[in-house]
């Protein structure tokens, strides 16, 4: 076949298993209904009667915007209002000592955008967990590097300290730097949130080789946040991003998506620490090259729609109020899954918050296939099966459990 397109681009095609699924599931609506379909593929909180599920009081600031708030260009960096209550949602009452600054992104992928882009060397290996977004390897090879990972488990299920430790000596081994994808809390897809202490491990590992004089870029993708927990519980862990080594450059990936029920938008921010100001300095200078280069700018609209909610102390307080209930009703959701499997005895990973769970599966594809005998629909990942807890009503969630271990033995025994 003859092509057009440059070299190294040639081969290049998008194959998405999580909209492909969601393509599936919406074909069998059409045919059975949706009454009968369970849709566990979709990313989005889904209300329980089966609507995309908007926060009211973030839908009538958004309408209510003067037209010029919606059109206009916002500057490359994004608006200094935004940024700075980009800046205090992230941190709440944990701000870490040091120097910190934002640009605003389109949405929390572009934030990863900008850190993969700015914080890794063409040809190196970024590196996360073994469960993982598979976004992170599309952004990793669109960018000229390759996505490593790590057992985020161990054999008793307990976050693998030991098993990170050993794969970031392995990249020290042969590269200066490196760019370290930690999605926590209410990790996608498993759902997990990792602990004080487990942080105080990862910090540790990240110290040993900063004082061998490796550079160590840590991104936390913190997309899923608010609906992890308590506002303040969950982010008592960033305090220990004080004061640290210049050698470690800390970034955190904010999201509109979730948080505003902004998903379309593309609203987000990458935000930098350090305690040195002129790292800090230069990453603002980076990050806005790699924004003016990509998109350009971001959504004006939505920044300022965050602002105003952030500033009205009453629009805030039922603003917060509505998204609560949404977390409620996640919680009750997963925690009827997770109550059944332990029941029937189905191996679901370790869940404490957020959209997804997970169970691994030695043939992914297979069992999400045979679900379909069931018109249950998930996403096959590469270890396993994910289940959008933020997209199934309640009603839905019984049975699902012992259905989802029907399919994994199916197909084991086979």
């Amino acid at each position: 076949m003859s092509s057009q397109v440059a070299s190294h681009r040639v081969g290049k095609k998008l194959v998405d298993v999580i909209f492909g699924a969601s393509g599936a599931c919406n074909e069998a609506i059409k045919v059975h209904g949706a009454e009968k379909v369970t849709n566990a593929t979709v990313g989005a909180i889904i209300d329980e009667s089966g609507k995309l599920a908007c926060l009211p009081t973030m839908e009538k600031a958004f309408r209510t915007l003067p037209i010029a708030d919606v059109a206009a260009y916002a500057p490359p960096q994004g608006l200094p209002g935004y940024l700075n209550t980009v800046i205090d949602l992230t941190f709440a009452d944990n701000k870490p000592e040091g120097y910190l600054a934002a640009c605003a992104s389109a949405g929390g992928t572009g934030a990863i955008h900008t850190a993969i882009m700015n914080y890794s060397e063409i040809g190196d290996q970024v590196l996360t967990s073994d469960w993982f977004w598979g976004t992170y390897n599309i952004l990793c090879q669109e960018e000229g590097r390759s996505l490593a990972t790590y057992p985020l488990f161990d054999e008793n299920q307990n976050y693998n300290v030991k098993a990170l430790a050993d794969k970031v000596g392995e990249l020290f081994a042969k590269q200066d730097s490196l760019l370290l994808i930690v999605n926590t809390p209410a990790h996608n897809p498993t759902g997990y949130s990792l602990t004080e202490e487990e942080w105080t491990k990862v910090l540790d590992i990240c110290r040993q080789w900063a004082a061998q004089g490796k550079k160590v870029n840590l991104l936390v993708d913190i997309a899923y946040i608010d609906y992890a927990g308590e506002k303040n519980e969950t982010r008592h862990f960033m305090r220990q991003f004080s004061n640290l080594p210049d050698n470690i450059f800390v970034m955190f990936a904010f999201s509109m998506s979730k948080g505003y029920t902004m998903y379309g938008q593309r609203t987000g921010a990458l935000i930098g620490l350090s305690a040195n100001k002129e790292l800090v300095d230069e990453f603002v200078d980076v990050a806005k090259y790699t924004g003016r280069a990509t998109w350009s700018n971001i959504n004006r609209g939505a920044m300022t729609l965050l602002t105003n909610i952030q500033q009205d102390a009453e629009m805030l307080a039922q603003f917060e109020a509505e998204r609560d209930e949404l977390y409620a009703i996640i919680r009750d959701r997963a925690a009827i899954f997770m109550k059944e499997a332990s029941e029937c005895g189905l191996n679901a990973l370790p869940y404490k918050a957020g959209f997804f769970l997970s169970i691994p599966a030695a043939d992914p594809a297979a069992v999400c296939d045979k679900l379909h005998d069931d018109l249950i629909f998930a996403v096959p990942l590469k270890k396993g099966v994910r289940i959008a807890v933020c997209s199934v009503p309640k009603a839905k969630m019984y049975g699902m459990a012992q259905k989802v271990l029907n399919a994994l033995n199916a197909v084991e025994n086979k």
